[in-house]
């Protein structure tokens, strides 16, 4: 008489041993929404510090360029048509309005002001070299005698 073999199932317990239960699942979630919550506004505020760099590079190229004018002219402010001050025309960089609300023969200040995602800050740079936060985003802290450049101020 010939035997035939019947595969055998395997066993599985009472509960079963394959997936997840929904209280892993859960618990799964509970740790990356904590996770998250931590994350997503540290993240934010590393690419709000990177967005304030162009502010304060643009600055600091405007007020060597003014640097260079007053060398070769005696004076901030344009001479005729043949030397163009580089505070005449408004600039930009990044999401701040680059402007010289004060030019005289002798001092200037120039101002980049924020938008959209940089809106609130406000950076200043004098003839002497004097910079100064104005204005500071909601939670950033404003700083008299720099540029603001992480949360807590200068």
């Amino acid at each position: 008489m010939k035997q035939h073999s019947v595969p055998r199932q395997p066993v599985i317990g009472p509960r079963g041993s394959r997936g997840f239960t929904l209280i892993e699942v859960m618990v799964t979630i509970a740790i990356i929404g904590i996770l998250a919550s931590i994350a997503i506004p540290s993240y934010r505020d590393y690419v709000l510090r990177g967005q304030l760099v162009e502010a304060h590079n643009a600055l600091s190229a405007l007020r060597a360029n003014m640097e260079r004018h007053f060398q070769d002219n005696r004076d901030y402010r344009s001479i005729g048509t043949t030397f163009i001050s580089p505070c005449a025309a408004p600039a930009a960089a990044g999401s701040f309005a680059i402007s010289c609300p004060t030019l005289t023969a002798t001092t200037f200040t120039a101002r980049a002001v924020g938008s959209g995602p940089t809106s609130g800050f406000t950076f200043t740079v004098n003839h002497q070299n004097t910079r100064a936060t104005t204005a500071a985003g909601s939670g950033w802290t404003a700083c008299a005698t720099g540029w603001t450049t992480r949360k807590s101020g200068c």
